[in-house]
């Protein structure tokens, strides 16, 4: 089976949480799914590149932003392969260019058009789990665009819709969605399963468990999208039809 699971910066913020989410990963691999994860940058690893890029320009080009900020994405999934090698799993990274994420040219919110997947499918047919960086892709001037806030859960959905994946699975730092926030109110009721409409509702109101993109184009294409925590184990939340 072919799985696509994202892990979020929360879920990458030092190198025991990344051993961690590679061994999940590899244990997949193991049982002889083809995997493909997508990662976020470390922690606050984007919110410090743009504070330091402020410093040096704040009103510096869309452009050049995008090139810098797809850095943190790049350090995550080279980091995850080196984990996954460690743990016996034969892993490669791709940025979201060498993955064949084509989008359009709206530099800092730019939208996935299609998928070359040319690549992506080579490294799985070898038997290697395969490593994207999320958030980023290429427009078509060969140019490096960022997908905004929320962009890693939008590549792994595109890859999930676009590989024919059944299944998208997000894991965070909450075991699921909820109706209100859990860390803030005690008696929050965790959903079970959840459809893209109503999910597009709480993401608009403020939910932050997923971005409404990502909610919209599961809905397009169908892709089923489980949300689980990467620090305990539970069933999650399906958002789904």
């Amino acid at each position: 089976m072919l799985i696509v699971q994202k892990f979020g910066g929360t879920s990458l913020a030092d190198s025991d949480k990344i051993r961690k989410a590679a061994l999940r990963t590899a244990r997949l691999c193991r049982q002889g799914h083809q995997v493909v994860t997508v990662v976020s940058a470390q922690g606050h690893t984007t919110d410090r590149l743009i504070r330091e890029a402020g410093e040096i320009d704040p009103q510096g080009s869309a452009r050049e932003m995008d090139a810098y900020l797809a850095a943190g994405e790049q350090m995550s999934a080279g980091l995850m392969a080196m984990a996954l090698q460690k743990a016996g799993c034969d892993a490669i990274s791709l940025t979201g260019w060498q993955a064949g994420i084509l989008t359009d040219g709206d530099h800092g919110n730019a939208r996935v058009a299609v998928l070359q997947s040319d690549r992506i499918q080579r490294e799985l047919a070898q038997g290697k789990a395969v490593v994207v960086a999320g958030f980023q892709g290429v427009d078509a001037e060969g140019d490096i665009t960022t997908l905004g806030r929320g962009g890693s859960d939008t590549t792994a959905v595109a890859l999930a819709a676009f590989l024919g994946a059944e299944e998208c699975r997000i894991y965070t730092d909450v075991d699921g969605v909820y109706d209100r926030d859990p860390r803030e109110y005690p008696d929050a009721v965790r959903y079970d399963r959840i459809g893209y409409d109503a999910m597009l509702d709480l993401a608009r109101r403020g939910a932050q468990v997923l971005h409404d993109r990502c909610v919209e184009l599961g809905r397009q294409y169908g892709v089923k999208i489980r949300v689980l925590s990467s620090f305990r184990p539970g069933p999650g939340t399906l958002v789904s039809d």
